[in-house]
């Protein structure tokens, strides 16, 4: 067991940040590190690993669960639902309408763990299976058809400014745009578009996939991110309990550092020390 598993990463911080917290679709959150339930080693490691992390919401991947796959049997039971926020994903979709109805068993699922007011739903729809890379045109039709439906979306995209308006146009709660390829680790190989998103967005942005090391999360905080979520990093970690640790406290450093403004870049040094009174003036 890790030594960092009974030690919640945002308790002894939050209150010290001139911070609101996070709100999506008028629910707020004081962590703004959202993690996942897959590839963990087992049940135990993934529940120290929530507890360390400090994360309010999770994100579930509702065929799985369903259909029992390895890994995920219990699940449902090994997570309070009382203290945690179900984020139901619509991975494994590859149309916008596998997607929908797969959004409204979601929202069955929430039901289930005690969360009737839940209508929240992670938009995946990736039909490309070898680099899972986010079908934009599928995502945006199944967006427009779940905000029809009282759906709160948050959907997974590229980094495209302009898909990220028009997903926040039709009603969107927040977008959520990739680091980089899913479980690829190669952090935020898209910086420039990402800060377009974040510049112009009016709801939430959550950098999504990519991450790798809690140098690269504090990085997308700094840039103005509102929110991370991460999953692979954390759970194929070595000590996967200590890894959500380093990950909560590198959000929480890189959203300190942003609302603290950093100094002017300089095209020449500037001397830290008084220039008055050197030996030999």
């Amino acid at each position: 067991m890790s030594p960092y598993a009974d030690v919640p990463a945002s308790a002894a911080h939050a209150d010290a940040l001139p911070d609101d917290g996070l709100v999506i679709g008028g629910r707020r959150f004081r962590s703004r590190l959202m993690t996942g339930t897959g590839k963990y080693p087992s049940l135990a490691a993934m529940q120290a690993s929530l507890e360390a992390s400090g994360c309010e919401i999770v994100t579930v991947a509702v065929r799985r669960v369903q259909s029992a796959a390895a890994g995920h049997e219990g699940l449902i039971e090994a997570i309070d639902w009382s203290r945690i926020w179900m984020l139901p994903n619509t991975a494994g979709c590859a149309t916008a309408e596998e997607a929908v109805r797969v959004a409204r068993l979601g929202r069955e699922l929430a039901k289930l763990a005690g969360q009737e007011d839940n209508t929240f739903v992670k938009l995946e729809v990736i039909p490309d299976a070898r680099h899972l890379l986010p079908d934009p045109i599928g995502t945006l039709a199944a967006a427009e058809q779940l905000v029809k439906e009282g759906f709160t979306v948050l959907p997974y995209i590229h980094a495209d400014p302009v898909l990220a308006q028009r997903l926040e146009q039709v009603g969107c709660a927040t977008v959520m745009p990739l680091g980089s390829p899913i479980g690829s680790g190669q952090g935020i190989r898209n910086a420039a578009s990402i800060a377009l998103i974040i510049e112009n967005a009016g709801v939430p942005v959550v950098v999504d996939a990519g991450i790798g090391v809690p140098s690269e999360a504090a990085q997308a905080m700094e840039m103005g991110a509102d929110a991370l979520l991460i999953n692979s990093a954390i759970a194929l970690a070595g000590d996967p309990p200590a890894m959500a640790r380093a990950m909560a406290l590198a959000c929480e450093a890189g959203r300190a550092a942003l609302l603290a403004g950093r100094l002017p870049v300089r095209a020449e040094a500037s001397p830290s020390s008084p220039q008055c009174g050197r030996v030999g003036t």
